[in-house]
């Protein structure tokens, strides 16, 4: 059996075709998981390492080679330099051991927890590792230990995703087709494509597929719009998920294959109106334009995923300068747990503002009573920079197709949110608005491609 798996930024979702219809995989009761999973046990970190007496021996012996290397090179290294480099070795050397430990595969993987379970384990165990939205990472400049950390949460997120597969339609599943963005979010151009591509080509090896291949989101979703459409049309098909947009200009429907023409993509989707929303609907809160507060810190406490952007601010100090309410309520928000609590705020409140004209979210884990109240004109503006760069891929759309489409196909998460509904609107207003499902656009399609292959 071929699975076809929509590993999301935000969430997750694999089916298969059986007997000839689309089948989901279950986790749980849901045919989708939030994509962050929380290790009980404690993955080591280097700021957590602490010299033994033979790793002290092993320290003092560097600094000597260090130093006999120096004279012998004629350069006059001071101690402090000597012991810096031989301290970074054997942290190094204990940082590889660490990761060659059972903790960090088997053992993991057995007492992992995934999707919104695994926020509720850790906000109520209170240690341990949580980690959010993996496939925002693969494309950025990683340090090797940090690339390995990130392949080794794909691997067990897509082996979670394989066995529960497994155990539903009881045989084994070893092939996969796998949803990939036009663009991923990247910090290398071009070559953060192919470096995520191959952290999750390894990732899935190790997860136990012995074979892989790719189809970018968009026209997974093509696929899946083609099996639903009994007549011939020409789609622009749009799918705006958590962290990337994309696009495909397609011929679907009828008794022929659909034919994908082009594919357009950027690296931008709902955390981004996640970010902006709890920066001005949230951190207000929290001193925001209100105190000399650096706004980095408030950026580096909404930006969940990125753990070097949390563990600088858990380290930030907020003291006397800081006014209250702001000085308490900031480091109530360094509590463990607390940033991904907020984060989970926005985004209900995100969600609540697609349907509603206003919404209030409850802070009491920050403070008692404590409330924020957002109307849905301000989640309106907080997206409008998100909003803007959709609009221009629209507009490169339209002008690189040269006439309308019969169809638009929404798709993806985002396209609940009636601002992106209204852009798509505009960008071709002759063709046709076609709501597809926005959790399972994407893996429908790809379940139907994993089929074929």
């Amino acid at each position: 059996m071929k699975l076809g798996i929509d590993f999301g930024t935000s969430n997750s979702a694999a089916a298969a075709v059986v007997e000839g219809a689309v089948v989901p995989v279950l986790f749980g009761e849901q045919g989708q998981f939030k994509t962050s999973v929380y290790f009980p046990e404690v993955m080591q970190e280097l700021d957590q390492f602490q010299l033994t007496a033979a790793q002290e021996y092993q320290l003092q012996q560097l600094i000597e080679v260090g130093r006999r290397d120096a004279l012998a090179a004629g350069q006059d290294r001071g101690e402090d330099a000597l012991r810096r480099d031989a301290l970074r070795a054997v942290r190094r050397e204990w940082m590889e051991n660490q990761m060659r430990q059972p903790r960090s595969s088997a053992a993991l993987l057995q007492n992992a927890v995934y999707g919104d379970e695994a926020l509720d384990a850790y906000f109520a165990e209170g240690q341990g590792h949580l980690v959010q939205s993996p496939k925002s990472m693969l494309g950025y400049d990683l340090h090797p230990r940090a690339r390995q950390t990130i392949t080794g949460i794909a691997t067990h997120i897509l082996e979670h995703i394989r066995l529960t597969a497994q155990r539903q339609f009881g045989q084994p599943v070893r092939a996969a087709t796998l949803g990939r963005p036009v663009q991923f979010r990247s910090s290398l151009g071009e070559a953060g494509n192919g470096q995520a591509l191959e952290i999750l080509r390894e990732a899935a090896l190790a997860a136990g597929f012995d074979a892989i291949d790719f189809l970018e989101e968009p026209s997974a979703a093509a696929m899946g719009h083609h099996a639903a459409s009994p007549t011939r049309h020409e789609v622009v098909v749009v799918d705006i998920g958590g962290g990337t947009s994309d696009i495909a200009h397609a011929d679907v429907g009828g008794a022929q294959a659909p034919q994908v023409r082009r594919a357009w993509g950027v690296a931008r989707g709902g955390t981004d109106v996640d970010l902006a929303l709890s920066l001005a609907g949230f951190m207000p809160l929290f001193g925001r334009g209100a105190t000399r507060v650096p706004n980095h810190h408030y950026t580096d406490a909404a930006t969940v995923h990125d753990q070097t952007r949390q563990r600088d601010f858990a380290r930030a100090r907020f003291g006397e300068p800081v006014p209250q309410p702001f000085r308490d309520r900031l480091q109530a928000l360094q509590d463990t747990g607390n940033t991904a609590r907020l984060s989970r705020s926005v985004e209900r409140s995100k969600i609540a503002l697609s349907a509603a004209d206003a919404h209030v979210d409850a802070l009491e884990y920050i403070e008692p009573g404590l409330a924020v109240s957002l109307q849905a004109a301000g989640l309106a503006s907080a997206a409008g920079g998100f909003v803007g760069e959709l609009r221009a891929l629209l507009a490169q759309v339209a002008a690189d197709i040269g006439h309308a489409p019969d169809a638009v196909f929404l798709t993806g998460g985002m396209s609940r949110a009636p601002y992106v509904r209204q852009v798509a609107a505009e960008a071709f207003p002759s063709a046709r608005l076609v709501h597809g499902d926005p959790s399972f656009g994407v893996v429908q399609g790809l379940a139907l491609a994993a089929a074929q292959g």
